[in-house]
């Protein structure tokens, strides 16, 4: 249950990195990462290939990163999420709301 990030050295690109499952309980972890993010026009980058597991409250916790991005005038892609994952997406049809990078 970590969650990392990185900023790009020309602070235009927020990558978060979900390891292992993404799950209620990094519901914190996950907020602090993004939330002091005030940069107009910034990529956030949240890559789950590293996520074996999310569960449903996941899935909010990715559409309040996605009302943060629009705020900014922003942009949020999904990159590279495990099978499973992929397929909690895909039911979920976020594809509709954000990039899903494979």
């Amino acid at each position: 249950m970590t969650v990392k990030t990185n900023i790009s050295e020309d602070k235009k690109v927020l990558t978060i990195v979900i390891e292992e499952s993404f799950e209620f309980s990094q519901y914190q972890l996950f907020r602090e990462a993004y939330s002091d993010i005030e940069i107009t026009g910034i990529k956030f980058v949240l890559d789950l290939s590293k996520a074996a597991y999310m569960d449903s409250s996941a899935l909010g916790m990715i559409l309040l990163l996605k009302d943060h991005a629009d705020k900014l005038s922003g942009e949020l892609i999904i990159s590279k999420p495990s099978a499973m994952v992929s397929k909690i997406l895909e039911i979920a049809q976020f594809h509709k709301l954000m990039t899903i990078q494979q």
